[in-house]
């Protein structure tokens, strides 16, 4: 039964459709309608920022031990309803169920970080440099923040951003990914039911042009103080053009053409399943997912072997069952990847699958799991022999495709790494210490992974990228704080009388001139 689901602002539905409706289907089978969703205009996305700017003072009020226990609450109540939300992200999304299990986990472990948060928001006791004057500092909210998410991870990636906010003292207006709308309502009335005031998140259903227009608006109004945008680094740099003519600085989790590099000291099995993993699951559509594997030409042959057996044998098809990965997304992003698979060139080689391309009856995929003529089905796809000039290799390939090339000596290969001009994931496959070293210190990604995957962000680490990935924000851990909070000073002079910074200060005489 699909969902006719509307926008929530100030605690109430926003009545109408004013920018139209769109259809959220299951795209495992494409019959199953999820959602019918009414779409917001620019004037109530901007509706939606004033909302939340006048709830928060009030929100932020509240002590933030208390904020903290919403959290606490907040995950309490996500793990009571783990299956059923998890069930909603397979059917909406096609993300196979034991992978959507552990994206519900994520808010769960988020929630578990940062319910103490709140009565860690620790600022500083600091010695003046004159008597009976005393200095601090203080963490305080950035006010009211607006987040826009995309879909891959429709309900983990928002609580990186939704939870650390709100203990911090901001309040939310959260624009999710129209593909994504039922599993964002289900989310957020989960948070809802923790007892969070009217207007301190608001759910706003809009598609790009509208909530661009609206942040427009919001900022011109000073309704936002905040963005906070996971998506396209196309998208991510107009937000961050956008937020820099009002002296903001937004949080940017952008696109990745992450690397993964093989040496010669490695165990060959598992570096392919880090591969099979980080660059087919989630059908490809994450942004930690596997651009390209830069191997040692003494082990190209044996890895290429493997990798091609592994991926020709992974089973695919039907998220409810046990396969590796499920459907596109959305229609939207299986016509772009068509357009990728159109970068192959004659001097690829392509390995792993009986096909490329949407699997389909005339178009099969041995040992496919399911009816691949239900859904939004795509062949494994291994391009081997890709040159850094290749647009599979400069450019973000969001699917199931992943490149191979060679290199000699790991300075070639970290220049490979980093020649994109990504910087969000990175991982060596190494048993040398040095290697793995030498590695980090020359990648340029905001994350690397020795003998693990380009995929996987535990709660408590800091998440985020550079160059086109990101502005070097993260989220995650105590550092997402940093987004959320600004710091203040205050001094405090007690000693009835003006004392002048570096003016009024005792010095203590020294001979400088002794010695022994």
């Amino acid at each position: 039964m699909a969902s006719n689901l509307a926008s929530i602002i100030g605690g109430h539905p926003a009545g109408g459709s004013p920018a139209g409706t769109v259809r959220s289907p299951n795209p495992a089978c494409l019959t199953d309608l999820v959602a019918e969703v009414q779409l917001a205009d620019a004037a109530t996305f901007a509706a939606a920022c004033a909302a939340a700017k006048r709830a928060q003072e009030p929100w932020a009020r509240i002590p933030a031990p208390v904020r903290g226990r919403a959290v606490a609450a907040i995950g309490r109540i996500v793990e009571a309803n783990k299956e059923a939300l998890a069930r909603l992200v397979t059917r909406e999304l096609g993300k196979p169920y034991a992978e959507a299990l552990g994206e519900v986990q994520e808010i769960i472990d988020t929630c578990d970080f940062f319910l103490g948060e709140g009565r860690r928001l620790y600022g500083q006791t600091i010695p003046s440099e004159m008597p009976d004057k005393q200095l601090f500092t203080f963490r305080v909210p950035v006010g009211a923040v607006a987040v826009v998410t995309a879909g891959n991870f429709p309900v983990a990636v928002p609580s990186w951003y939704l939870v650390p906010a709100l203990v911090a003292g901001n309040t939310v207006v959260w624009k999710p990914a129209e593909y994504a709308a039922a599993s964002a309502r289900a989310l957020f009335d989960l948070i809802q039911a923790a007892g969070l005031p009217e207007g301190v998140l608001n759910l706003v259903y809009a598609d790009g042009p509208a909530t661009f227009a609206g942040l427009e608006q919001a900022l011109r109004y000073g309704t936002i103080d905040k963005i906070g945008f996971t998506g396209s680094t196309a998208v991510g740099t107009r937000i961050g053009e956008l937020a820099g003519r009002h002296l903001q600085v937004p949080c940017l989790e952008l696109g990745g053409k992450n690397p993964m590099v093989v040496t010669p000291s490695t165990d060959i099995e598992l570096a392919v399943e880090g591969a099979l993993f980080s660059g087919f699951g989630t059908a490809g559509q994450r942004c930690t997912s596997l651009g390209t594997v830069i191997v040692h030409d003494s082990v190209h042959d044996e890895f290429i072997a493997a990798f091609a057996a592994a991926t020709a044998a992974a089973p695919v098809g039907d998220p409810a069952e046990d396969v590796l990965y499920g459907p596109m997304l959305d229609q939207r992003f299986a016509t772009r990847f068509e357009e990728y698979l159109g970068w192959i060139q004659p001097h690829h080689k392509v390995l792993g699958s009986s096909g490329t391309g949407r699997i389909s009856g005339a178009n099969p995929r041995a040992g496919f799991v399911g009816d691949p003529e239900a859904g939004l089905f795509y062949h494994p796809t291994i391009v081997d022999g890709v040159q850094p000039g290749d647009a599979l290799f400069r450019q973000e390939t969001f699917g199931p495709v992943v490149g191979v090339t060679t290199y000699t000596n790991l300075a070639d290969a970290i220049a490979l790494a980093n020649a994109p001009g990504y910087g969000l994931s990175s991982a060596i496959y190494t048993n040398d210490p040095r290697e793995a070293f030498e590695f980090r210190q020359g990648i340029s990604a905001g994350m690397v992974s020795v003998n693990n995957s380009t995929s996987g962000a535990e709660a408590h680490l800091p998440f985020g990228g550079n160059g086109q990935s990101g502005n070097g924000s993260r989220q995650s851990g105590i550092w997402v704080l940093d987004q959320f909070t600004r710091w203040q000073s205050m001094n405090w002079d007690y000693s009835g009388r003006l004392q002048k910074a570096q003016m009024d200060v005792a010095d203590l005489a020294a001979d400088l001139d002794y010695r022994l």
